[in-house]
């Protein structure tokens, strides 16, 4: 049976943060297959609270424009950008669908911290897609790269190298995702 991470194409890497860091699993054909710990785990059907410097209202459409050093927390997971638009339905009670953040994004929970040009926060998929220079950090180790999707149901991420979604009309050629990783000390003193 093939493993679902073997279709993986070239540029492309899926991991995991571990307890104390990094750790960085088997690596496969087109990519490396971890668990997420850091900013997948948390509980994404938590309320979530918003504040900016300014809010409109655009109520026809479904939808707010929040600008001005924006804020989203939910469940020790952080959000700032210079511009968010949120999707809502209005079924008696209102319910975000999706949050489309802009300009200079910061994701962050714990000691993890992901940033890029935009991200999309997909409420009915439990998916985060963040693009355009995408930094992933913890501690010390360092992801670089594209886009990177988070699933926040599975706890799965994964850094491609292009920001471009795979097959698109005009996507430039697939960039490389870059890393860098700490690696345990030998001590010394011990024979």
């Amino acid at each position: 049976m093939e493993h679902p991470n073997t279709r993986r194409p070239r540029g492309r890497i899926a991991l995991a943060w571990g307890l104390g860091g990094l750790a960085l699993g088997t690596a496969l054909a087109g990519g490396m297959a971890l668990r997420a710990q850091g900013i997948a785990s948390h509980d994404s059907r938590a309320p979530v609270d918003i504040a900016a410097d300014r809010i409109d209202l655009e109520e026809r459409a479904n939808r707010v424009v929040f600008s001005g050093g924006v804020s989203v927390t939910q469940a020790g997971l952080n959000i700032r950008a210079d511009r968010m638009l949120v999707n809502y339905t209005d079924a008696g009670s209102l319910e975000i669908q999706r949050i489309t953040a802009t300009g200079g994004v910061v994701i962050t929970r714990g000691d993890e911290r992901a940033s890029g040009d935009n991200a999309i926060y997909d409420f009915n998929r439990r998916i985060i897609t963040m693009a355009g220079d995408v930094r992933l950090r913890r501690g010390s180790d360092t992801l670089n790269g594209g886009r990177l999707v988070i699933d926040l149901e599975s706890g799965l991420s994964s850094v491609d190298g292009s920001a471009a979604p795979r097959g698109s009309v005009g996507t430039p050629s697939q960039g490389r995702v870059t890393g860098t990783f700490t690696v345990p000390q030998r001590d010394e003193n011990k024979n």
